[in-house]
């Protein structure tokens, strides 16, 4: 019998961090290499996500959006995971994340037009690598392994990484997907952002093992539980698993700990499962605290600056919402359009019933 690539684990793992809760630098040897113009790139998106996200939320309540997952508290984890990745790198995402797409390229409206359910929200520009946030859970497992498969196959140093939280962990595309990649070592990164709560189910009734990092030990893939509070901690994971993929080496599963501050989408109420002192204990954590402390320390950073980017992200983001809502209505038939190059007759007569 062949030896597994390395030994199974049977005690829980550390999560990797960079820095301590106070900005401080506590594994340099895990620091990724940035500039100091990078880093102030990522702090920017970071707060401009956070800012956008309130007032998505806002926007919801007001009926100018449909459907929307708060992200915030899960900065660090989709920032910096996106921060990664080369432009040319696919990305296959789950309905919360529209942050990583938007980074990747798609332009602000259509985040906003997807959300209202317009069809012009799929409409993807061609240099964008991006697929529209899969609603389905765990779908999008599949999407993503699919797509490294067309990788290998074409000889092409790019990978592919898909999104999915802990519930979406326990679905059959999840285990299918990572069996697949293991057999057939594809340029592909499952990243579980871990938020403790699968909707409403906690963490702790998700699954019996140790961790969700330790399922990658049964695909034969390389397993890594990162802080994803951390950016600096995420950025340096997903870098690894990137090179590892360009280099043949295969995929990765990498489980970052989060923790979303808001609701699990605006129908939900936190309140009937989470506690004050959990919800406490966590925004000690917060991403943006964190990564504005290590920030400030090196000068890079002030309040002002953030203060700033509020600004310019809210006015950017209504901006994009009037942009969204000036679009023309979608129809039953420009639907049926969209859908072929050429409409087949028996749509033809379903368009003129509709019309």
């Amino acid at each position: 019998m062949s030896k597994l690539p390395y030994e199974v684990q049977t005690e829980p793992v550390t999560p990797l961090s960079v820095l301590s809760l106070d900005g401080e630098v506590v594994n340099p040897d895990f620091l990724p290499e940035l500039s100091d113009d990078q880093l102030k790139e990522i702090m920017y998106r970071m707060v401009f996500t956070r800012t956008w996200d309130e007032r998505a939320v806002n926007l919801g309540r007001q009926g100018r959006l449909g459907f929307y997952a708060p992200v915030s508290g899960q900065e660090a984890s989709m920032v910096g995971s996106e921060y990664a990745l080369n432009k040319d790198d696919f990305i296959c995402p789950g309905y919360r994340d529209m942050p990583q797409i938007v980074w990747h390229g798609l332009p602000l409206y259509q985040a906003f037009l997807y959300s209202r359910g317009h069809q012009q929200g799929g409409n993807i520009p061609q240099d964008v690598h991006v697929l529209m946030p899969q609603i389905i859970i765990g779908a999008q497992i599949l999407h993503a392994t699919g797509v490294a498969m067309a990788f290998k196959k074409k000889n092409e140093k790019r990978v592919a990484i898909t999104y999915t939280g802990d519930g979406g962990s326990s679905e059959g595309d999840f285990y299918e997907g990572m069996n697949y990649a293991g057999a057939y070592k594809l340029p592909v990164i499952y990243a579980v952002q871990n938020n403790g709560y699968a909707i409403t189910t906690p963490y702790s009734k998700q699954t019996g093992a140790l961790s969700i990092a330790h399922k990658a030990v049964a695909a034969g893939i390389k397993g890594v539980q990162v802080d994803g509070m951390d950016v600096l901690a995420v950025i340096k994971a997903v870098q690894e698993a990137a090179e590892r993929g360009r280099n043949g080496e295969g995929a990765t599963l990498i489980e970052m700990l989060t923790y979303r501050f808001r609701p699990h989408s605006m129908a939900d109420d936190t309140t009937k499962y989470r506690t004050k002192e959990e919800e406490a204990e966590w925004a000690l954590k917060d991403p943006l605290v964190r990564f504005g402390k290590f920030m400030e320390k090196k000068g890079l950073w002030t309040e002002e600056d953030t203060n700033r980017v509020k600004e310019e992200a809210k006015a950017t983001v209504n901006e994009h919402i009037k942009k969204a809502e000036a679009v023309e209505k979608m129809t039953v038939a420009g639907l049926i359009d969209s859908m072929f190059e050429t409409t087949p007759q028996y749509l033809e007569e379903q368009k003129a019933d509709f019309q």
